[in-house]
């Protein structure tokens, strides 16, 4: 009895380092197929191969170089907005062969004092390098603390924001700034935080956010009248 009890506890430790741990890919690449994938969201998944992260892998005999290609991140993106930034992202869905890699990077532009506003990215932790101009950059701990960590970056200088917590950046200088950051998933998910309180669609009900904000109702509804940009693209 105790040996068999013995064994099971073995088993049980030994499953929970399995599953403690992403498992090693099994092959070298799986280059989403695009077209296949979205013929299952729309006919159903019996008809074709399994979804790895998602996506079909494609035949690996049909992938090529343009697979692993981008072309464009040397281009400035448009900040005539009222952000006054843009963020070109260069993910699974820019480069197919990311698929299953789990990275991913931005080029963010900045035009003098524009704002990449207060956001998250729920799947990965970000990597910032500036290249030109200088940023004040920083993001909040979690509750309950709510400390802010921040720092003013130049051109060279590298920063961290942990996954899921809110950051931001902001350009301090009276000329344009160029950021380009690396994340740690192939499509890490953004949600900018007054885009999703004040921006959701259908709306949260005023008297929530009033509550939650501790302002009168028509505070809340003044912002949620407003228009909330998405630099993202």
């Amino acid at each position: 009895m105790a040996s068999a009890m013995l064994i099971v506890v073995l088993l049980a430790m030994a499953s929970s380092v399995v599953l403690a741990s992403d498992p090693s890919p099994l092959q070298d690449f799986c280059v989403a197929d695009k077209a296949s994938s979205e013929l299952i969201m729309l006919t159903g998944y019996f008809m074709f191969p399994v979804l790895v992260n998602g996506f079909v892998c494609k035949n690996p005999m049909d992938v090529n170089a343009e697979d692993f290609f981008f072309s464009g991140l040397n281009k400035p993106g448009n900040t005539d907005n009222r952000l006054g930034s843009n963020v070109t992202a260069v993910n699974v869905n820019k480069i197919a062969g990311l698929n299953t890699l789990g990275i991913s990077l931005a080029r963010i532009d900045f035009a003098p004092y524009g704002l990449n506003p207060p956001h998250t990215h729920p799947r990965a932790t970000e990597v910032l390098t500036v290249i030109e101009g200088t940023l004040l950059v920083g993001f909040v701990t979690s509750n309950p603390q709510n400390r802010l960590i921040f720092k003013v970056l130049n051109a060279g200088d590298v920063f961290v924001f942990p996954e899921g917590l809110i950051h931001f950046q902001f350009n301090r200088g009276h000329k344009n700034a160029v950021a380009i950051a690396g994340l740690s998933s192939q499509n890490p998910g953004v949600i900018t935080v007054a885009n999703a309180v004040f921006g959701s669609n259908p709306k949260i009900d005023d008297g929530i956010l009033a509550k939650a904000f501790q302002v009168d109702k028509k505070v809340i509804d003044y912002l949620q009248s407003q228009f909330w940009m998405d630099n993202n693209n």
